[in-house]
C-alpha cells in the first residue's frame, strides 16, 4: 500500500491539474480540438527573416477571400435598389456596415490565431449540444440564402452575356460546385490567387463605369454622411438591413477564423501577435476593397438610374438593359455582366469552404467537398426555378433581396459568440480584447439586434 500511494496521488493531481487547466481556459472538456480545415492547415510557409514586405505578403489572401462574401450578387440586388431609389443617401449605410466587417473580421482572424479553433469549433467547445445544434441551423440557413444569391447571380449573368433562359441557368450554376476541387488540388496559395484575379476584373469594370457615370462629387460624399430618414422610411430601412446583411456576413466571420490558420506562424506568443497584426492588415486593406465595390455600385445606379428618374430599377437585367443608353457607353453592360459572372464564380469558392467549415466544427461531420456542395446548391437551385417559374425575372430580383434581409437576420447569433469569446481571458489569455474594443464590439452586435427587430416588427405589423 505504501509503495503504490505516490502513484495514485500523483495520477490524482494530475488529473486534478488537467481538469483546473480545462476549466480556466473556457473550454469544455468533452469537445476535442481538431485542426479547422486540416488538409490545408498550416501550409502557406511564413519567412522568418526578410523586410516586413515579405511577411505582410505571405499573409495576404485570406482578407481577400473574406472580401469576397462582402460583393456578391446579393450585394449587387440591394446596392441598386437603394442607389437607384433614394440616390446617393444609403452610402452612409454601406461605410457604417463595412466599418463593422473590418472590426468584426478582425476579430475573427484573432480568434482562429489564438485559440487554433475556428468559430464554430469554438461554439462547440463553449455550448451544450442543443445550442450548438441551433446555432448550426441558423448558419446553414445564412449559407443557403448565400447561395441563393450565388445561384441567381450567376443565371442572370448567363443570360445577359450568352442568352441563357435563368432556370438553364441556374442548372448550370451547380456545374461550379467542382471548381473548388480543382482550385484546392493545385493549393490554397492557387486559390487564393483566383480569388483575388476576379477580384481585380469586378474592380476594373466598375473603374470604368464609375468614370463613364461621372457622379458629383459633392453628392457622393453627403452620401456618406448618416441621415435619419434611414430609420423613419420602412422602405429605406427594408433596403438598408439589406445592405448590412449583404455586406456583414455570417459565414464570413466562420470563414476568416479558419482560413487565417492556413498560414505556418510560429504557434507560441510571439508568432500569434505577428499573426494577428499581418492577418487583420490584409483583411482591413481587402475590405477597404469590397467597400469601393459596394460603393460603386450604388453611385452608378443613382448617377445612372436616379438621376434619369428610373428609380424604379431594382432587378439587375433592368439594369443591365439600361446602363450602356443611359451612360452613354456600349461596353457599360458587357463591362456590368461579367464583373456580376466574376462575382458569382468568386462566391462559390467562398461559400463552399464556409459551409465545410461550419459542418465540420459544429457537427464534426465530415462530407466530401463535392457532395456537401451539390446539396447546398440543390436546396438553392429549387427555389430559384419554381419562383422563375411561377413569377419570371421579377420575382427572382425580390428573392435576391430576401435573401440578404435573411442573411441579416441571422448576423446575431455568429457576432454574439465571437464578442464574447474574443472578450473573455480564460479562452484568449493576453490575447483578449481591451475593455474599449470589447465596448465597441457590443455596441455593433446591439445595433444590428435593435435593426433586425424593427424590421421583423415592421415586417409582421407593417
Amino acid at each position: 500500500m505504501d509503495a503504490r500511494s505516490p502513484d495514485l496521488t500523483q495520477t490524482l493531481t494530475q488529473d486534478l491539474t488537467q481538469d483546473l487547466t480545462q476549466d480556466a481556459s473556457g473550454w469544455r472538456a468533452d469537445a476535442p480540438v481538431t485542426r479547422s480545415l486540416a488538409e490545408v492547415n498550416s501550409t502557406v510557409a511564413i519567412p522568418a527573416a526578410g523586410h516586413w514586405t515579405r511577411r505582410l505578403l505571405a499573409f495576404v489572401g485570406p482578407g481577400y477571400l473574406v472580401s469576397v462574401g462582402y460583393m456578391d450578387p446579393g450585394n449587387w440586388a440591394t446596392d441598386l435598389a437603394g442607389g437607384a431609389k433614394f440616390g446617393y443617401t444609403l452610402l452612409s449605410v454601406i461605410l457604417l456596415s463595412n466599418l463593422m466587417a473590418i472590426l468584426l473580421q478582425s476579430l475573427a482572424a484573432r480568434l482562429g490565431i489564438v485559440t487554433d479553433r475556428d468559430l464554430a469549433q469554438a461554439c462547440r467547445a463553449t455550448y451544450s449540444p442543443a445550442v450548438n445544434f441551433l446555432l448550426w441551423l441558423a448558419c446553414e440557413a445564412a449559407i443557403i440564402a448565400c447561395d441563393l444569391a450565388e445561384v441567381i447571380g450567376t443565371a442572370i449573368a448567363l443570360k445577359l452575356l450568352f442568352g441563357i433562359p435563368l432556370i438553364g441557368g441556374a442548372l448550370l450554376a451547380a456545374l461550379d460546385a467542382f471548381l473548388l476541387l480543382v482550385l484546392m488540388n493545385r493549393g490554397f496559395r492557387f486559390l487564393e490567387a483566383f480569388v483575388i484575379a476576379l477580384l481585380a476584373v469586378i474592380a476594373a469594370c466598375f473603374v470604368v463605369q464609375i468614370a463613364a457615370a461621372a457622379p458629383p462629387v459633392a453628392e457622393v460624399l453627403r452620401g456618406f454622411v448618416p441621415k435619419s430618414e434611414i430609420f423613419t422610411n420602412s422602405d429605406m430601412l427594408y433596403i438598408a438591413i439589406g445592405i448590412i446583411g449583404a455586406t456583414v456576413m455570417p459565414h464570413n466571420l466562420y470563414l476568416h477564423s479558419s482560413i487565417v490558420q492556413t498560414r505556418a506562424y510560429q504557434r507560441n506568443d510571439e508568432g500569434r501577435r505577428e499573426a494577428i497584426k499581418w492577418a487583420t492588415t490584409d483583411s482591413t486593406i481587402a475590405l477597404m476593397l469590397a467597400l469601393f465595390i459596394n460603393a460603386a455600385i450604388l453611385v452608378v445606379a443613382a448617377a445612372t438610374f436616379h438621376k434619369s428618374g428610373h428609380s424604379d430599377v431594382a432587378e439587375i437585367g433592368q439594369a443591365f438593359e439600361l446602363l450602356s443608353p443611359l451612360l452613354g457607353l456600349g461596353i457599360a453592360s458587357t463591362l456590368f455582366a461579367v464583373a456580376l459572372l466574376a462575382s458569382g464564380l468568386n462566391s462559390t469558392v467562398t461559400a463552399t469552404l464556409a459551409g465545410q467549415i461550419v459542418m465540420e466544427g459544429f457537427l464534426n461531420l465530415r462530407l466530401p467537398s463535392w457532395a456537401r456542395r451539390l446539396l447546398t446548391r440543390g436546396i438553392a437551385i429549387v427555389p430559384v426555378i419554381i419562383v422563375t417559374a411561377i413569377y419570371g425575372e421579377r420575382g427572382t430580383a425580390d428573392l435576391l433581396v430576401f435573401s440578404q434581409v435573411v442573411l441579416s437576420m441571422q448576423l446575431p447569433f455568429a457576432v454574439i459568440p465571437l464578442v464574447r469569446f474574443v472578450s473573455d481571458r480564460r479562452k484568449m489569455g493576453q490575447f483578449a480584447i481591451p475593455m474599449s474594443v470589447a465596448a465597441v464590439a457590443w455596441i455593433v452586435a446591439g445595433v444590428i439586434v435593435v435593426l433586425n427587430v424593427k424590421l421583423l416588427a415592421d415586417t409582421l405589423f407593417g
